[in-house]
């Protein structure tokens, strides 16, 4: 997770594949500057060396290849950055592809992708269906790192829809699948971060904020700049009463970040618990405006099941 490394080599090894017409080199350092580019935050350019890669087995008419890579378009591209339209589509042609190539390689990405593409549209049980099946798939073939992704995310639906039992087990197999692999410490430590989040939603009380301030849960990656503080804000005003000026802080430290790094969906989300958190301060005015906001950007991002979601909140206060 050195990012800055990663890139200046990853940037030599492009420039010296397209020098050289060494495809297969070229693939993967496309690859893996997408993904490190969208990791910090740069969407637009990590899209652009995904559809490199995208062009490489265009040519090549590799299904399976072209199913894998539309499905990282997807998942760290458009639906990273609140374009979940576009996900939507990408991830739906590629489990098109990986069910036409017969290869359960990108079978077990492409429906974690379409899973994770639901999910950002606000439709949680076909999320859940997708996701639980790539996750079958990874766990046929020993797909570690996409499988982390998968119990990830399914602890991210549980915990949205009130299952917090249910939410707790994925986040700690897709902690025990990061560590495993030994990948991701970035976010094996946001699905801690997560995990902590559902045990105050139980009311356990083996909570240690001390560790949380002294930044136990490092990340390397910008995309969780604005993820942790909201994971925070969401602790602090469920773990008592005593924490409600201390949660307004890191909401505003989330929607700040996500705002600068591009994350429309989850600044969605920011500004969405930030109404809940001034309608416990009983700022009815300022909760509906905040609400409005939330709307607004769920509306631009194409989540329509978010929409819906908070627009019967809205209807409520």
């Amino acid at each position: 997770e050195d990012l800055p490394t990663a890139l200046t080599y990853l940037e030599d090894a492009f420039k010296i594949s397209k020098e050289f017409n060494d495809v297969v080199s070229l693939f993967f350092s496309s690859g893996w500057l997408g993904i490190a580019f969208s990791n910090n935050c740069e969407f637009q350019k990590g899209l652009n060396y995904l559809e490199k890669t995208i062009e490489i087995n265009i040519a090549a008419d590799n299904l399976w290849g072209l199913s894998t890579m539309k499905s990282c378009a997807s998942t760290f591209s458009y639906y990273l950055s609140g374009r979940i339209n576009q996900g939507y589509q990408t991830s739906d042609e590629a489990i098109r592809l990986a069910e036409e190539s017969g290869d359960i390689f990108s079978k077990a990405i492409s429906y974690i992708s379409h899973g994770i593409s639901f999910y950002g549209k606000g439709f949680f049980a076909k999320a859940e269906e997708y996701i639980l099946k790539g996750a079958d798939f990874c766990e046929k073939i020993n797909l570690l790192q996409w499988n982390g992704f998968a119990q990830f995310n399914l602890g991210e639906i549980y915990f949205d829809i009130g299952e917090y039992q249910k939410s707790e087990a994925h986040y700690g197999k897709s902690i025990l699948l990061f560590e495993q692999n030994r990948s991701s410490p970035s976010t094996a430590n946001l699905a801690k971060l997560g995990l902590v989040r559902t045990k105050v939603m139980k009311n356990e009380e083996d909570v240690n904020l001390e560790l949380i301030y002294d930044n136990e849960y490092e990340s390397n990656y910008k995309i969780h700049d604005g993820w942790k503080a909201r994971y925070l804000t969401e602790i602090l005003l469920h773990i008592d009463d005593q924490h409600l000026f201390d949660s307004e802080d890191w909401i505003k430290k989330a929607i700040k970040a996500d705002k600068k790094n591009g994350m429309m969906l989850h600044l969605g989300k920011n500004y969405a618990l930030y109404a809940y958190l001034l309608n416990r301060k009983d700022d009815r005015s300022k909760a509906k405006e905040n609400l409005c906001k939330a709307i607004e950007i769920f509306k631009e991002c194409g989540a329509d099941g978010w929409v819906d979601k908070y627009e019967k909140k809205l209807a409520q206060l």
